[in-house]
């Protein structure tokens, strides 16, 4: 069936152009902004502090001579570093703090213990009061704390902590956020493209990493919290123009495409604004949603050690400029949208064509973006100290790594879409502790030794915790609708589940036009 049209907004601009292409376009730019604000800390960071090692003789008369332990040139050469004590330094790109490796991965992994608190929550908070208005006043107000940043981090490192655990407490619901949405709006034939949007986060990261590279050359580290912060702020209140919770709720919807809708997600998903209790010891011992949980945990951790540690890899150990950094450390991120954009249109064409069950498509997909990285970070093992093939094998492995939207990563839109966002939260907050020992583990192993061999126990790591996400689903996994979707629902909706069941057919409840 032809999808319908949206009329009446802004109707010499829009005019064919329906809401739910509105809303995946919202989503599409708000998942990028929302990795600007996370993101933009990481390269600014490489520019804020004082360089040098100043207790480990080895590589800090490595960093004076200007030459990597991986024997690459630096370009900027700095002298007496180990007479540096002043907390703050001058430059010409601004004040420069004197924090050590511990105090800068503490600083980055300060994000997740807020992140982690709210992923449950900010989930079932939006099966409860709706996504439009969790998700949009958490990037309304992280718009704002990203902003302040500069400020902070002239009051000094402890500040700088408050405010990245504020903003991660904000930003921790918005990953789960989006999957109630999901659930009243998009179609099940339509979900691995939708789900592909929220990895415009990785685009994100890589239009923000060499702008911000540019941005820190120009005017300066302060310069990306100014301009991420303005562009948060800008999407924000457009998001709250023209996204609305359900089809029902929305004033400019036509008959036609709220009808569509809501024929299309009927079966699976409750249309009404009705709660319905979550059936905790169910979802707490069913297998196929602890496969979720493990394998995004282990996926997670090694994408968050990559995006929040490659930049300073690039600049210890290869030796790459600021400009150079920024540019190369995007490589990875827009290769994992391209690949999450291509995989999802497969995933949903073989589902539309019943080519492959839901099953086979989304433990073929997970396998595909989470046992290959693992297997890439052992050639980082003994490649690390080569600059194209660190490149390479980085942006190989997180490009791969973007098939997860055809994966796991939409699986509980399919096993059960009323608790989605309940699901999702309970998979990313296992996966927000894993970013903040993923940070923790680096900063231990680099703290004041920034050495290719620590680097090399990291690679190990990070191809064990691939491994082990990528068997959990395989061995796991399921695309089947779980009986327990439905616990408070008529029942008639019960017995069409028991018949969907019994007829194999994966939770695909479009009716064929």
């Amino acid at each position: 069936m032809a999808s319908p049209t949206e009329k009446g907004f802004f109707t010499n601009v829009t005019d064919g152009i329906s809401c739910r292409r509105v809303l995946n376009i919202m989503v599409f730019f708000g998942f990028m902004v929302n990795y600007m604000l996370r993101v933009n800390l990481t390269i600014a960071i490489v520019d804020m502090v004082v360089p040098g090692n100043k207790t480990n003789t080895e590589n800090l008369t490595n960093f004076e001579i200007g030459v990597s332990q991986c024997g690459h040139q630096i370009e900027h050469k700095v002298s007496n570093v180990t007479t540096v004590i002043k907390s703050e330094v001058q430059s010409v790109s601004g004040v420069k703090f004197d924090w050590d490796e511990y105090v800068q991965n503490l600083i980055l992994g300060s994000f997740y213990w807020g992140y982690v608190c709210t992923e449950l929550p900010g989930g079932r908070l939006a099966e409860i009061i709706g996504a439009r208005r969790v998700f949009g006043y958490s990037m309304l107000f992280s718009s704002i704390v990203t902003l302040l940043t500069p400020l902070s981090a002239s009051i000094g490192y402890a500040t700088v902590i408050v405010l990245r655990v504020v903003l991660g407490f904000l930003l921790g619901v918005t990953w789960p956020a989006v999957h109630p949405m999901a659930a009243h709006w998009i179609p099940p034939l339509e979900r691995s493209k939708f789900i592909a949007n929220m990895m415009a986060s990785s685009l994100g990261a890589a239009f923000t990493l060499p702008v911000c590279g540019y941005l820190i050359a120009w005017f300066g580290w302060t310069s990306v919290f100014y301009v991420t912060g303005t562009v948060g702020f800008v999407w924000s209140v457009m998001w709250f123009l023209v996204v609305f919770d359900t089809p029902a709720d929305h004033p400019r919807i036509t008959p036609e495409e709220r009808s569509y809708i809501e024929e299309a997600v009927g079966a699976g998903t409750t249309t009404s604004h009705k709660v319905l209790r979550v059936p905790w010891l169910r979802v707490l011992t069913s297998p196929p949603v602890w496969a979720i949980i493990i394998t995004h945990g282990c996926s997670v951790f090694g994408f968050f050690s990559i995006v929040n540690q490659l930049p300073t890899y690039m600049k210890y150990i290869l030796a790459f400029n600021i400009k150079e950094n920024g540019l190369l450390s995007s490589l990875p991120y827009l290769g994992k949208y391209l690949m999450a954009a291509f995989t999802s249109y497969i995933a949903d064409w073989l589902r539309a064509t019943e080519k492959l069950s839901t099953t086979a498509i989304r433990k073929l997909f997970t396998t595909i973006a989470v046992l290959l990285p693992g297997l890439l970070m052992i050639l980082m093992i003994f490649y690390g100290c080569d600059r194209v093939g660190s490149v390479a094998i980085f942006t190989i492995a997180l490009t791969i790594n973007g098939a997860v939207t055809a994966g796991y990563l939409g699986n509980g839109l399919d096993i059960a879409p009323n608790f989605s966002g309940t699901i999702f939260g309970m998979a990313n907050t296992l996966s927000s502790f894993g970013g903040f020992v993923s940070a923790y583990m680096v900063g231990s192993l680099t703290y004041n030794n920034q050495t290719y061999g620590q680097w090399q126990k990291v690679f190990g790591v990070l191809a064990a915790t691939y491994t082990i996400g990528g068997l959990t689903f395989l061995i796991f996994g399921t695309g089947k609708l779980q009986s327990w979707n439905s616990p408070a629902a008529p029942q008639t909706e019960r017995k069409n589940d028991v018949e969907l069941t019994i007829k194999n057919k994966e939770t695909i409840p479009l009716k064929k036009k």
